[in-house]
């Protein structure tokens, strides 16, 4: 016990690390509260290990030694928790990584409208207060054909928004082949129930006829709806009701008819292989009520939930007292704007949306550019430690859209036998920005279809630090 008393005696005091000069260093760098905060966490440490060991080594108790473990808890105290990554997954909207990347012009409008103040809900022409919902909404009209239009903060609420709004108490009939669950086990019946809507399922999960629709209609019966299966696909002895079908039913029946397409379209995107993906444009014209769908994903925009149709719905919807729960903010709205701009111009939009750039590369552009990635890579990785190569491989659109288009791409892949794919992972996965690959064959693949123009050199600089790291080791 003495020695355990004569071992806490020898841990300085908060007063005096602060006093030394690296801790004053300190001090400019990290809030004075991060920095004791941080010095009392390492001495309690070493107070704990005393403790509990009853001897320690008195190396470990040297000032500046305690200062340096501190500036480590500082750093992680104070770093980002959302950091930009190095996407080499080929999964263009990948949902763990922030899904779409937005337009360089709807970056600029971003940075535009917060630098200063903005109409978010002031009508310049009047000269007194106006609606957010504005914004936006004369754009998704010209381009798509709608009546009306309404942004959300994002696909679920604005399913949740019409459902709630036309709905409340009145059954909505829903093939059991359509009720999907998308990211974060959020589920179409689930949501249907929190709007107050009454499912009713027909059909069967691989069947479902129009004769199911019809005999399933009640007097307490308000709408049919239909749910693009935009993350999966039945394939086989399958059947469904298409939605120009299902229209012409809600008009004989005086109900409404709706549509969640998920990912929303503007393009025709069958010359890349997407062909199970329509427009919206196409959608609308077959007189659907309402149509809703995600801003970003195959869209391109910023998350958002975009509802379109029929004006006296949408109408409906803005006077829900839900709608504020659900309305999006200034930079959700300049970030969408500019980028429904873009697709004024379809060939304008394919070639500044990253989205719609990543979707639309040609192998060979691909190639090239994988062949340059490993070029530079091979200067810095021993032939005879290292293989690296330009392969074949399929990339995906990801984010719950076109589950099944192939995307054929080039992927740049590192293999050796000095060290395990899952040990190279580990090092870009934690390298500043990170770059999360994929490992398949007992070797790393990085798609050059996800890849950013800088991203190269920041992958070969990881690789060269990698590969000299390894080389002190051997």
């Amino acid at each position: 016990m003495n020695n355990i008393n004569e071992l806490l005696r020898k841990l300085p005091s908060i007063d005096k690390l602060l006093k030394h000069p690296e801790a004053i260093s300190l001090t400019q760098k990290f809030p004075r509260e991060i920095v004791v905060s941080s010095l009392r966490e390492v001495i309690e440490n070493k107070r704990n290990i005393i403790r509990q060991m009853g001897h320690i080594n008195t190396q470990e108790l040297r000032e500046d030694l305690l200062i340096q473990k501190a500036e480590e808890i500082a750093n992680a105290k104070t770093a980002w928790t959302l950091r930009r990554v190095v996407n080499a997954t080929g999964v263009i909207v990948h949902t763990n990584l922030g899904r779409s990347l937005l337009p360089d012009e709807a970056i600029r409008r971003i940075a535009s409208i917060s630098s200063g103040y903005n109409n978010l809900e002031y009508d310049l022409e009047k000269g007194c207060r106006g609606s957010r919902y504005v914004h936006a909404e004369k754009l998704l009209r010209e381009l798509t054909g709608a009546e009306a239009a309404l942004v959300v903060n994002n696909n679920a609420a604005a399913v949740f928004l019409v459902l709630n709004t036309i709905a409340k108490g009145r059954e909505v009939i829903v093939s059991r082949g359509e009720l999907v669950e998308i990211g974060g086990s959020f589920r179409i019946p689930d949501v249907m129930a929190s709007s107050g809507a009454i499912l009713k399922e027909v059909g069967c999960t691989n069947k479902t006829h129009l004769s199911d629709y019809e005999l399933a209609i009640n007097e307490n019966t308000i709408a049919i709806l239909k749910v693009h299966k935009s993350n999966y696909k039945i394939v086989g002895f399958t059947d469904e009701v298409s939605l120009s079908e299902l229209v012409e039913t809600a008009r004989k029946h005086n109900l409404y008819c709706l549509e969640d397409m998920g990912s929303g379209c503007f393009v025709d995107l069958t010359p890349y292989g997407i062909k199970d993906e329509p427009t919206v444009r196409w959608e609308l014209q077959t007189g659907v009520h309402v149509i809703t769908f995600s801003g970003d994903k195959l869209l391109g925009g910023p998350q958002a939930g975009i509802i379109l149709g029929k004006k006296e719905i949408i109408e409906k919807c803005k006077k829900n007292p839900m709608t504020r729960a659900f309305r999006v903010d200034k930079l959700t709205l300049s970030a969408l704007e500019a980028t429904l701009k873009l697709y004024l111009d379809e060939e304008k939009a394919k070639q500044q949306i990253p989205t719609l750039q990543m979707i639309s590369a040609s192998i060979g552009e691909l190639e090239k550019r994988a062949g340059n990635l490993a070029e530079q890579l091979k200067k810095h990785g021993d032939s005879d430690k290292v293989e690296i190569k330009v392969e074949k491989v399929i990339s995906r659109v990801g984010g719950g859209a076109a589950p099944t288009a192939e995307l054929p791409s080039r992927a740049v892949t590192i293999s050796s036998h000095i060290f395990s794919p899952q040990t190279l992972e580990h090092y870009f996965r934690t390298y500043d920005p990170p770059i999360i690959i994929r490992i398949e064959n007992n070797k790393i693949y990085m798609d050059v279809r996800t890849l950013l123009k800088d991203d190269d050199d920041h992958i070969v600089s990881a690789f060269q630090e990698f590969m000299r790291n390894l080389s002190s080791r051997l």
